[in-house]
């Protein structure tokens, strides 16, 4: 049973990390582009621009709170 726990422990702490609002911010990113797919419009661009945003946001954060 403590391989399975250590397992969800691993990747519980490779997605959410450090910092738990990136993680947040592309789960619901992936949501909205699921929702566009399912209406069958072509949104893939909005995945990377929102990576990139987020991460400079968090860069930011990281930078001035040292």
């Amino acid at each position: 049973m403590s391989y399975i726990t250590n397992f969800f422990k691993f990747w519980y702490d490779f997605i959410v990390g450090d910092d738990w609002t990136v993680a947040v911010a592309i789960a619901v990113t992936f949501a909205f582009l699921i929702l566009l797919a399912h209406k069958h419009l072509n949104w893939w661009w909005v995945l990377p621009v929102v990576v990139v945003a987020v991460l400079g946001l968090s860069l930011r954060r990281a930078a001035t709170s040292r």
